[in-house]
């Protein structure tokens, strides 16, 4: 049995009733947490290791709920060009030149820009190897809920992608049973729609039976874009959410991402189904829109944070998304008291725990759940002096200010070093295989200042 307790620090719990520990402890035994705030002494094991806080934080690790790790090494192949270029001019003709070993590679890079800003969970909304992203996911010791990119039907799809509706499900039944619940229950796979433009709605309706019948989530997005709302009401004279209530998918076990285009009805159904959803302010603001974020969280629907891929907002730090989601919502309402920052660690913590199904397991510090926990320093220029303990985390903190990052009692970052990977090589991997897709999809991104090539 292998003892660590964290001594003399803020201990931030996010427990049921949102208790602060001033000076208080968090002990962790093995893979689980044991006492928080004030810790018996006898509780202590000869042979513990002891670390001494001297007032840092100590958080629940932070949950990304929609991150696409096979787009990491994609990073700025969709920069300052319209959603449908994007889509079908960049970001198809990468993904459908990438191998199982890209994906490997390139969740691998996710994961190491993960662990550095405090996740220590995460949901992946689909690639096309799930074999690979598991892989990489189970060797650095995250967690992952872990979907393959489905898609039946839609124009423009590459031809390596065009599948039949019972291939695409076959495909994933295969995957869950051969990966899901490994890593000692860390990775787990999940069912996967891509979009209402590329799920017929056969599809979506035996992939939620599916989903019931191995007791698992499903991965979409939904109202995404502009384009989308104006799809589904050409065609079914109605939104998205909508049309997923009349084919019985909306419930649970269903997480929505992005959410942008929503009536109020949109939002009681999904209040009333229990629907989850992710929201993903700087993939949105780059060209899909405001996310009624304020009006979810007055009804009570569970909102969580994902950064989306790197082809979409180039960032896959969560505490980026934290602070944008402090600042947007104020912003188009005109209001500076709604989404405040104690909504939004709720959404980073507790919130993205319940939208993967996982509240009793991890989420908040809190004796019985699993040791996923960061240790955040804020003795440095950009967040001191810290007056408002709470608004700090959200308004100042950078991820630079996360120091470690332990997953089931396992350390993945100490003291900014990453423990669980050869970063130097992961990330030299990483490019070298961005460069050969690259070279594989004839994608030539523009020089955007006149480039003198200096040869010798």
């Amino acid at each position: 049995m292998k003892q660590t307790l964290l001594k003399n620090g803020y201990i931030v719990t996010m427990n049921d009733a949102d208790e602060v520990f001033d000076g208080g402890s968090v002990l962790v035994e093995d893979d689980k947490i044991t006492a928080v705030g004030r810790v018996d002494p006898a509780l202590v094991k000869p042979g513990a290791e002891i670390i001494e806080l001297n007032g840092r934080y100590v958080l629940p690790g932070f949950v990304n709920t929609h991150v696409h790790t096979s787009q990491q090494i994609s990073r700025g192949v969709g920069d300052d060009v319209d959603f449908i270029c994007w889509l079908h001019e960049r970001m198809w003709p990468f993904e459908s030149n990438m191998t199982e070993e890209d994906s490997y590679i390139s969740t691998l890079c996710a994961a190491a820009e993960l662990i550095r800003s405090g996740v220590t969970s995460f949901a992946e909304p689909g690639g096309q190897f799930v074999a690979g992203m598991c892989r990489a996911t189970a060797e650095v010791g995250l967690r992952g809920k872990l979907a393959k990119s489905v898609m039946d039907c839609g124009e423009g799809l590459p031809a390596v992608w065009q599948k039949t509706m019972e291939q695409e499900l076959e495909q994933q039944v295969r995957d869950l049973e051969a990966f899901h619940n490994t890593a000692d229950g860390r990775v787990q796979v999940w069912f996967g729609l891509r979009t209402i433009f590329n799920n017929s709605d056969e599809l979506c309706v035996k992939t939620k039976e599916l989903a019931d019948q191995y007791g698992v989530g499903i991965h979409m997005h939904v109202a995404e874009a502009k384009e989308e709302k104006e799809y589904t009401y050409a065609r079914w004279g109605e939104g998205t959410v909508k049309h997923l209530e009349r084919l019985g998918v909306l419930g649970p076990n269903l997480l929505a991402v992005h959410t942008v285009w929503l009536t109020e009805e949109d939002l009681d159904l999904m209040k009333l189904r229990d629907v989850k959803v992710s929201h993903n302010p700087a993939s949105a603001m780059r060209v899909l829109g405001f996310a009624p974020v304020p009006k979810m969280l007055e009804k009570g629907i569970c909102v969580s944070i994902g950064t989306d891929g790197a082809s979409s907002s180039n960032r896959m730090d969560i505490v980026d998304e934290m602070w944008l989601t402090s600042l947007i919502h104020k912003g188009w309402r005109l209001d500076p008291t709604v989404v405040p920052s104690t909504s939004i660690l709720r959404m980073a913590t507790k919130n993205g725990a319940r939208a993967l199904g996982d509240e009793d397991l991890y989420g908040m510090l809190k004796p019985g759940m699993k040791a996923d926990l960061i240790v955040i320093n804020p003795y440095g220029a950009s967040m001191m002096p810290v007056n408002d303990k709470i608004a700090a985390l959200v308004t100042a903190m950078h991820s630079s200010n996360v120091e470690s990052t332990m997953c089931d009692g396992r350390w993945l970052m100490r003291d900014r070093k990453l423990l669980c990977m050869d970063e130097e090589a992961v990330l030299k991997a990483g490019a070298e295989h961005a460069a050969a897709i690259y070279r594989r999809a004839g994608i030539v991104l523009p020089d955007r200042f006149p480039v003198i090539r200096i040869t010798e």
